[in-house]
């Protein structure tokens, strides 16, 4: 899948995607409670209200940078706590390629948070050894989420996750530490949003007059634009995501903004609209 924002072009490489199992991540979103929210049908939802939903990154190609937005699982990682996401085999680099975007033609990877399914492809193993995946780019990692996570002494899976997706590229001389507020080129600003994680950024697209918000993971799917109060089980502090949520969708509400749900199956991107007492995303 394709947009284009001014003069700028975002394509989506899926490495995975699933309908239902959510329930450990947003154990609110039951059928019961899905069903009402028919909007959510077919592309975020089936008939049964389970919840459709996606990993994947965003090829962000700009007059003079590509960019890959989140890298997703990656292949051969150990010790994630989801047993399917240990030791993948997927496509994805060559998908990357046959989408036209090999991985030595990109120039910046930018992560919007550093949780496991946003750094995988940051490397890969080669000769027993997790070396940069992208060799020519710089790894754009947030300050704040490096700083807090490196300190945090009761989550070994993000030891992990540290240890074979973002210290090599540290140790590599690629990555380079941003604030939540940086002007990463002259079409994309990085947005704070945290609550997910404290450093957690969504990553504003301008170009020619056009807007495009690709969200990161301040929201997981898009039943929470209906309910911001829904926050998901693996939120750092669940009571400042619910404020970053209803902060954006009233910014958003009506404006010209294409949102990227970076784990929205589907068509992927809409509008965010008022509906009623609430808001939907218009496809």
């Amino acid at each position: 899948m394709k947009w284009t924002i001014g003069g700028v072009t975002v394509t989506k490489i899926v490495e995975l995607e699933a309908t239902g199992g959510t329930g450990f991540l947003l154990p609110q979103a039951t059928p019961e409670a899905i069903l009402p929210l028919t909007w959510l049908r077919p592309h975020f939802a089936d008939d049964n209200g389970r919840l459709r939903m996606s990993i994947h990154s965003f090829l962000v190609e700009t007059p003079e940078r590509r960019i890959i937005v989140d890298t997703c699982l990656g292949n051969g990682k150990q010790n994630r706590r989801a047993p399917h996401w240990n030791d993948r085999d997927g496509p994805f680099l060559a998908d990357l390629a046959a989408a036209g975007y090999a991985a030595e033609s990109i120039d910046t990877v930018l992560c919007t948070h550093l949780h496991v399914d946003h750094v995988g492809w940051n490397t890969k193993l080669l000769d027993g050894k997790w070396v940069p995946t992208f060799p020519r780019a710089q790894y754009l990692m947030g300050r704040a989420d490096y700083e807090h996570w490196r300190s945090v002494p009761d989550r070994p899976d993000m030891a992990y996750i540290l240890a074979d997706s973002v210290t090599p590229i540290i140790e590599s001389g690629l990555a380079r530490m941003v604030e939540t507020d940086e002007r990463v080129c002259e079409e994309i600003t990085l947005v704070p949003t945290p609550g997910h994680t404290p450093g957690h950024v969504s990553v504003m697209i301008q170009s020619r007059g056009e807007q495009a918000l690709i969200t990161g993971d301040f929201m997981h799917h898009p039943c929470q634009i209906a309910r911001p109060d829904w926050s998901t089980l693996v939120d750092s502090d669940p009571d400042q995501a619910i404020v970053t949520r209803r902060s954006v969708f009233q910014r958003l509400a009506g404006a010209p903004v294409l949102v990227l749900g970076t784990h929205f199956a589907g068509v992927t991107a809409g509008r965010i609209v008022r509906d009623g007492d609430t808001c939907r995303l218009d496809i």
